[in-house]
């Protein structure tokens, strides 16, 4: 059996590991969004076009701003930083977690109340409710599902449901659904809910896989 410092080793490590997955498939992701962007804008212009121009031009600051906070935050995650948190509309949050999601599944929202503001890395919890909605699509596939974001207040626990109505975790994967590099899918990292678990605990909250009658149901729970 390894010491306590091996293991802290490899745990290090591990988060590392998982940390530099995700911001590569963070970055990829809007890069690709960038260089459409930049071809529909350079196309705009070349006809003297501005004013259709503009909004992919705009898109592209975005994205570049995301990346950004994505790899700033990421980072202090693995550093083992205080997060930066502060009050965050879930709404807004939920949205920016779909990215570039919004055809590729059905999405149904019940937040209460509506202006809920959990004390938050929005950037962070963005990216786990991310890997929910992703992991969601491509088990899934080709079919697009429904998925549900539920979220309430209880006992000054915030609560947030992700479900959707796809094939669910198969029985022998339930224990290790957020292990590293354990995944129901061929070719899969099994990276994505092991961060997001990170993430959550980082906010001093924490995620689980929870019954439900259909499809696979995953529950955030956070500090107010």
């Amino acid at each position: 059996m390894g010491s306590e410092s091996e293991l802290e080793s490899r745990e290090g490590l591990a988060l590392l590991g998982e940390i530099a997955a995700e911001t590569a498939h963070e970055l990829r992701n809007l890069l690709q969004v960038i260089g459409s962007s930049a071809f529909v804008a350079r196309q705009e212009l070349g006809k003297g076009n501005a004013l259709a121009a503009l909004p992919h031009v705009v898109k592209i600051e975005r994205s570049a701003r995301l990346g950004h906070s994505i790899v700033d935050d990421l980072m202090a995650l693995a550093r083992g930083e205080t997060l930066r948190r502060e009050p965050a509309l879930l709404t807004e949050i939920v949205e920016d977690a779909r990215g570039d999601l919004g055809e590729a599944a059905r999405f149904i929202d019940a937040i209460e109340p509506v202006d809920l503001r959990p004390r938050v890395n929005s950037t962070l919890l963005a990216r786990l409710l991310h890997a929910l909605y992703e992991n969601a699509v491509q088990a899934s596939a080709p079919r697009a599902p429904t998925i549900a974001t539920r979220a309430r207040v209880e006992a000054g626990r915030i609560l947030v449901d992700v479900s959707d109505d796809g094939p669910g975790v198969p029985p022998e994967m339930v224990s290790r659904v957020f292990e590293p590099l354990a995944s129901v899918r061929p070719g899969g990292t099994g990276l994505g809910l092991a961060l997001a678990r990170r993430i959550a605990q980082a906010h001093g909250g924490s995620i689980a896989l929870v019954a439900s009658a259909g499809g696979a149901c995953f529950r955030v729970e956070l500090t107010g």
